[in-house]
């Protein structure tokens, strides 16, 4: 975890670390690690207050206790992540009692994120990205194939299987879809080789290009470099999306053609979200659209808003 916090101060807040109190914690050892928790979130380390935290599952003894110790640091927590639900109405059950300790610690609506990684919660997988709290959607790839007993092969847990295996592809676009009809954040599972680094860019590239996941899960600090930059866009989409929406802007938000190629406020809001997902990820934009990014909501596309 130090070592991640290290890497966060190093890159800025290009991504989130999740302190984990269901498989980080051992057995008996429980209450200590989450308080360890709290006492990383409270540190002058969590810089950027982009540390988040997975508790134990909703039917675990140990849910509650990591729900009140954690959120007594929620002002300085990003999110909390809610593991193995079976249903919406679990979701929402936890969602009330997060809130309740986040209130005592003066915060409001705490983003929720969620693994989708049982039949149910695949199940109300639209039901649950509808939820306002909810953030992110997270597809937990080991416990899901566990979940089917040996119906799908262990192959299906890692490349090139997870990408071609019914089931799973079935369930990735499920969770990708309920994520963008509700404007959340669906993010990918793990890459469990930690010694190729080429294989996690790899496993970000084909999660973003074929299934639509603009976040991905690391297990290693040596990770993180390759899936945050596979995230971002390239130099090349950078000068595309530029160039197009400075003269789009020059036309006053009509229709332009561009080599040959017919663009309106429809492929607009596409490359206006290159660009923001550029500058979010800390590249400096081009100086000619800069500026559109520092005007008032009028100088925008309206439906780019």
């Amino acid at each position: 975890m130090r070592k991640s916090i290290a890497l966060q101060q190093e890159l800025g807040p290009l991504f989130d670390i999740t302190l984990d109190c269901e498989d980080g914690a051992s057995a008996g050892n429980e209450e200590a690690h989450a308080r360890l928790v709290v006492a990383l979130l409270s540190a002058d380390d969590n810089r950027f207050n982009r540390l988040g935290a997975r508790v134990h599952d909703v039917h675990s003894p140990f849910f509650a206790q990591d729900v009140e110790i954690i959120c007594a640091a929620a002002q300085r927590l990003a999110y909390l992540v809610l593991p193995k639900v079976h249903s919406v109405d679990e979701v929402a059950r936890a969602i009330k009692l997060i809130n309740t300790h986040a209130a005592k610690a003066g915060r409001k609506d705490l983003p929720v994120h969620v693994l989708i990684e049982t039949h149910g919660a695949l199940r109300d997988v639209h039901a649950i990205a509808a939820l306002p709290q909810v953030q992110c959607l997270s597809f937990g790839i080991m416990d899901f194939v566990s979940a089917h007993y040996g119906a799908i092969p262990a192959s299906a847990m890692r490349t090139p299987g997870q990408f071609t295996h019914p089931l799973v592809v079935r369930a990735k676009l499920e969770i990708a879809a309920a994520c963008h009809a509700h404007g959340k954040v669906p993010s990918h599972n793990v890459t469990t080789d930690i010694k190729d680094t080429a294989v996690a860019a790899n496993d970000a590239q084909r999660a973003a290009a074929e299934f639509g996941y603009t976040r991905m899960w690391s297990i290693h600090p040596s990770q993180i470099k390759p899936i945050v930059k596979t995230f971002t866009p390239r130099l090349s989409e950078v000068g595309e999306a530029a160039a197009i929406l400075h003269e789009a802007a020059a036309a006053q938000w009509g229709p332009i053609a561009q080599h040959g190629r017919l663009h309106d406020r429809a492929s607009y809001r596409y490359y206006w979200t290159v660009l923001q997902r550029a500058r979010l990820a800390g590249l400096t934009l081009p100086e000619s659209v800069a500026a559109l990014f520092n005007g008032t909501p009028t100088d925008l596309p309206q439906e780019a808003h």
